[in-house]
């Protein structure tokens, strides 16, 4: 493999990934692959800079799926108890809370199979008075049909995001209350609707290796890369099906070198993306997370809580960046526009 094309082709972000091209880089030894990541990262985002995103669950608990990760599954014994979607006023005060913190992009996650067309007035004005703060929006919904998609855009919705969670070969062991390609089928929606996608995975689910390579294949062969690829670590939570099957077993966390490795390789394969070092980051060691960092990551969740479980806090976060000297990226498109220009 010729390691300093593999990630372009005539200026252009491969789509053309072999599992066998991934496995190659998965194998590399680490200082190469870290190389190269950096290199990537270098020739597509500004050195130095790391977005900050606040999550807010809007809707939390009730959802009729059963991902085995999620406490918030109807299916989970979590304890979480069901709350209906949040007024659209106090969406609105966290946002700007937000943005008084220094965060760029406001998402807003919902535990839903799929909205409710009768949800779809107050998800619109969410996204419209979060964008008239001068954020960048996000929304998690669950599933979207054509009509929700292209109502999203005319709200001015910036990102969706819809994991597709692992492999798809793995996906079934995850989840059996919708399938692999209906995650792909709303990515399409989403991208066909003009708004731009956000979709990543959880690492650490018991998964082996070669999941990990189909995890990051089936992203970087989509016809268009998501602009946003969040990795995320998985976090065993009682009472769940994969918290309660691998909270104490050797399973349990993934091994921090390869979970810097799966970022790597989501950066040479994805160059343009941003990269979230996502849910799971409260466990990590300050060495971890700089790898991660120097793997290629760009974008962090900030804030003491993702959803339902527990994050770094800002504090923390204000204390890495000031010893790694990170700073927080001002605006994501005015950076993409002057490195495109710049190419």
């Amino acid at each position: 493999m010729n390691l300093s094309k593999t990630a372009e082709q005539d200026n252009q972000p491969r789509t053309d990934w072999t599992r066998e091209e991934i496995a190659e880089l998965f194998d590399l030894p680490f200082d190469e692959l870290m190389w190269e990541a950096q290199g990537v990262h270098r020739r597509h985002h500004a050195r130095g800079e790391v977005q900050l995103c606040t999550l807010l669950s809007i809707k939390t608990g009730g959802c009729v799926e059963d991902c085995g990760y999620c406490s918030q599954s109807k299916s989970a014994d979590s304890g979480l108890k069901a709350t209906k979607l949040m007024d659209v006023r106090a969406v609105l005060q966290a946002a700007a809370q937000a943005k008084d913190a220094g965060s760029k992009r406001f998402c807003m996650g919902a535990a839903w199979r799929n909205p409710k067309d009768r949800d779809m007035p107050a998800i619109v004005e969410m996204v419209e008075g979060v964008r008239a703060m001068g954020m960048e929006t996000c929304m998690t919904l669950g599933m979207l049909t054509k009509e929700q998609a292209q109502t999203l855009a005319v709200a001015g919705l910036d990102y969706y995001n819809h994991n597709i969670d692992t492999s798809p070969e793995n996906y079934e062991n995850i989840i059996s209350t919708r399938t692999f390609q209906d995650r792909l089928d709303t990515l399409e929606e989403v991208r066909n609707a003009g708004i731009n996608v956000c979709s990543g995975g959880i690492v650490g689910l018991g998964e082996t290796r070669a999941d990990r390579v189909g995890f990051i294949h089936a992203l970087a062969t989509l016809e268009r890369h998501p602009e946003s690829v969040p990795v995320n670590a998985l976090v065993p939570v009682k009472g769940t099906v994969l918290g309660d099957m691998l909270a104490d077993t050797p399973l349990a966390k993934i091994d921090d070198i390869e979970f810097v490795r799966t970022i790597a390789v989501a950066r040479i394969t994805m160059p343009k993306s941003m990269v979230r070092l996502s849910a799971g980051r409260e466990s990590m060691s300050e060495a971890t997370q700089a790898l991660c960092f120097m793997a290629g990551a760009n974008s962090i969740f900030t804030g003491d809580k993702l959803l339902t479980t527990a994050n770094a806090g800002d504090n923390a976060d204000a204390a890495l960046f000031a010893k790694l000297g990170l700073r927080p990226m001002e605006s994501e498109e005015p950076m993409r526009a002057q490195m495109e220009a710049a190419e």
